[in-house]
């Protein structure tokens, strides 16, 4: 049982670290323990002893014993005793506003490479309409006016959109 379950139920105490351990706390310690390798806090050698002892586990003592050496951060608390209150989540860090001369820096990625493919697209036809008026020595329908204007009118209401869904979120 993970610290999260005995959370939810309420009922274990301090002293159940007799109890029985099952094999989705062997993982959630497994977890703890690649963390802390991550972080540099084990060697490499005491992480695979570590490892080695923790899918060999029979009991929560032996699961807490592996992480009673490791800070509370990485561990999230003992493998079969309830923490009193639960974890604050974590505060992200805001991102800064989008300066008023700095447009694109507010759209998301995905808008920025619709808008860069459109241009493409619609300055290949617009070269090939020139090429074509030149070659011909006389004027030809602007037919890049159908491929610009239909699908570029289509992304700018999804960019509008997109923008009031985010600026209604931010209001929130």
């Amino acid at each position: 049982m993970t610290a999260h379950h005995a959370e939810q139920d309420g009922q274990r105490a301090a002293g159940d670290d007799r109890l029985r351990a099952a094999d989705e706390d062997r993982q959630w310690v497994a977890d703890r323990l690649r963390a802390a390798l991550d972080q540099g806090r084990l060697r490499l050698a005491e992480y695979d002893e570590r490892l080695a002892l923790a899918y060999q586990a029979q009991t929560y003592a032996e699961l807490n014993l592996l992480l009673d050496d490791l800070p509370p951060s990485i561990v999230g608390g003992t493998v079969a005793v309830a923490q009193p209150h639960p974890p604050a989540p974590a505060a992200t860090p805001a991102k800064p506003p989008a300066k008023a001369n700095e447009p694109v820096r507010g759209l998301p990625m995905a808008l920025i490479i619709l808008w860069i493919i459109w241009g493409g697209v619609v300055g290949i036809n617009i070269v090939v309409w020139l090429l074509v008026v030149a070659g011909n020595g006389h004027w030809v329908y602007p037919w890049p006016a159908w491929v610009a204007g239909p699908s570029g009118i289509a992304l700018f209401t999804v960019t509008v959109g997109v923008q009031e869904i985010r600026r209604s979120r931010r209001r929130r």
